[in-house]
């Protein structure tokens, strides 16, 4: 494997090499860099284009100016740009405004699509599989543009007007509970008897919830609750190990319940006294320190088989320890809607943070949720789409195959049919498909960034483009060329993972 991978590193410098040396001369022929200056009407008019020049190199050729460019690169110096700024001042401020622009986008579109299409697969030709299949295509065929600002009109504008007397309608409530019926119905599927009590239960169970948040204006100031975290807790220990590993699974059971009784043991503790003064670092200790115990906790009650069990129990802790995050975030959001900078308008449509509004790290954190909101939405319905369809194209692929047919004359159960046989071969396909979104979207998400005034990788290339600026497209290619072929070599590896036929070398 270190052959293979030291190769493809070898092949793909060479490829970067040339790609890098026609995307430079490409982009310095592409227009002039002194044209504002030449048509500029000021005294120093040639000193500007002399000292223009001379600081871009503009007197040497393009194709001897590539290797004085390339040089610098060397030297991990990206040059300076038309406004005479250091390019890795900017590039650094791109990169860390689309990544945490992207990054929770791309995860959540690519665990609910494929989920999604995994449930759409397993229940074809239900009305599950055909509301999915629709809203799949509608999602797929909508402009970014479009949908960036219907988000901002409905997501914001009519949001923050609703959230300052946060109370549901009885029509409303009435849909939504029809809805939900129809949903838990098709998704469940069964005989028609079945499928009308799921229809009834559901639908009143989401009515009496909706009523209770509206009754007690639950969005004006929200919490979970010790009551609802149990449950949350007991009922994410009960379905991660009934998905992971199945229920027959005792083991796994009890070190999951384990995990989440810990959890509602700490919910006080965590709440009133060690989530208090909170910092960046002691959070990212916290989370590792989750982990640590609630995979040893499964590694401690899984013998003699505790690869399973520990990664059911890191997932189990995981989970239970968001919700006490959301939670402690939570208590902090009436304070921040209703500070002087935020005024009772919390969704926001533009920019990345609210200026200068100051607060503690739980503030903060919602400050940058709030405007993250409307992007990440915009960017997971659009790529929703194509991870559902994906995704059930393979998942059905997979199901028809032999092997498929064999597992279950064996009498295995259709969880571990599925879960160990189907899914981890339909993902090979798929994860071809998330390489390319991943480096792609790092890229920039040029049209979302442009709507809701981020200024990433995408805005950086389109404004250095438009000004015939070298140096930044020069930034973005390498930086953009780079996570293509990384993550197509990380596919390369994680193919070999997903199937032992599948030899790198």
């Amino acid at each position: 494997m270190a052959s293979f991978i030291i190769r493809r590193l070898i092949a793909s410098i060479f490829v970067l090499f040339a790609a890098t040396f026609l995307m430079y001369i490409l982009t310095a022929l592409s227009g002039d860099p002194l044209e504002d200056l030449r048509q500029s009407n000021a005294p120093n008019k040639a000193e500007l284009i002399e000292a223009r020049t001379r600081l871009l190199n503009l007197d040497v050729p393009p194709p001897l100016r590539y290797f004085l460019w390339l040089g610098g690169i060397f030297r991990g110096d990206f040059g300076i740009s038309i406004q005479n700024q250091p390019v890795n001042a900017l590039l650094a401020n791109a990169i860390t405004s689309t990544l945490t622009l992207v990054t929770t986008a791309t995860i959540v579109a690519i665990v609910l699509g494929i989920t999604v299409g995994i449930v759409s697969a397993l229940r074809q030709y239900t009305g599950f599989d055909y509301g999915v299949t629709l809203i799949s295509f509608l999602f797929f065929s909508l402009p970014i543009f479009w949908v960036a600002v219907l988000l901002k009109q409905y997501g914001a504008i009519q949001l923050n007007n609703w959230l300052g007397d946060p109370t549901i309608s009885v029509p409303v409530i009435i849909g939504i509970s029809l809805v939900a019926g129809l949903i838990w119905m098709s998704l469940l599927g069964g005989r028609w008897r079945r499928r009308l009590v799921v229809f009834a239960v559901s639908a009143v169970a989401t009515g009496a919830v909706l009523t209770y948040l509206s009754v007690t204006e639950w969005f004006a100031d929200p919490s979970i609750g010790i009551v609802v975290y149990a449950f949350l807790a007991l009922g994410v220990a009960v379905g991660v190990t009934a998905i992971s590993t199945g229920l027959r699974n005792r083991k796994a059971l009890y070190a999951s319940l384990i995990v989440a009784a810990i959890g509602i043991a700490l919910y006080f503790p965590m709440m009133n006294y060690i989530l208090n003064g909170m910092t960046l670092w002691f959070f990212v200790v916290l989370a590792v320190l989750t982990i640590v115990v609630s995979g040893g906790i499964g590694w401690f009650m899984g013998a003699p088989d505790r690869a399973p069990v520990v990664r059911t129990t890191a997932i189990v802790g995981v989970l239970v320890a968001s919700f006490i995050a959301v939670d402690k975030y939570m208590s902090y959001w009436e304070a921040y809607a209703n500070s002087s900078r935020v005024r009772g308008r919390p969704i926001a449509t533009v920019g990345a943070s609210t200026p200068g509004l100051g607060g503690n790290f739980w503030v903060q954190g919602i400050d940058l949720y709030t405007h993250l909101l409307l992007p990440t939405i915009a960017i997971i319905l659009i790529s929703f789409a194509s991870y559902t369809r994906y995704s059930r194209a393979s998942l059905l692929e997979v199901m028809n195959q032999d092997y498929i047919r064999t597992a279950r004359a064996k009498g295995l159960t259709e969880r571990t049919v599925v879960v160990r046989h189907a899914f981890r071969n339909a993902l090979i396909p798929i994860t071809t498909i998330i390489a390319f979104d991943v480096g792609a979207l790092i890229g920039g998400a040029v049209i979302t960034e442009t709507v809701f005034g981020w200024t990433g990788m995408g805005r950086l290339f389109v404004t250095a483009l438009g000004a015939h600026d070298p140096n930044p497209v020069m930034a973005f290619f390498v930086v953009t060329g780079t996570l293509a072929v990384v993550f197509n070599l990380i596919a390369d590896l994680v193919y070999a993972a997903l199937d032992p036929r599948i030899k790198v070398g």
